[in-house]
């Protein structure tokens, strides 16, 4: 499982980008999809496999194996 890091540093290549912060989340947007969506703050947290793809989902990001 990835951290909140890395995943980060993946969504940033694929055009995603943060658009606000909140208490324990921040908004990205995702041009790929053209909706909004929530990432965890704590980076260095491991990003649990169901969070990651409905992440992966909303940002139209597909999973590198």
């Amino acid at each position: 499982m990835p951290k909140f890091a890395e995943f980060k540093r993946e969504l940033r290549k694929a055009g995603c980008y943060k658009i606000s912060e909140g208490g324990n989340h921040e908004w990205w947007f995702s041009p790929i999809t053209n909706d909004k969506f929530q990432v965890g703050r704590h980076d260095r947290e491991e990003v649990k496999k169901g969070m990651e793809m409905e992440i992966r989902k909303k940002a139209g990001v597909p999973k590198k194996y």
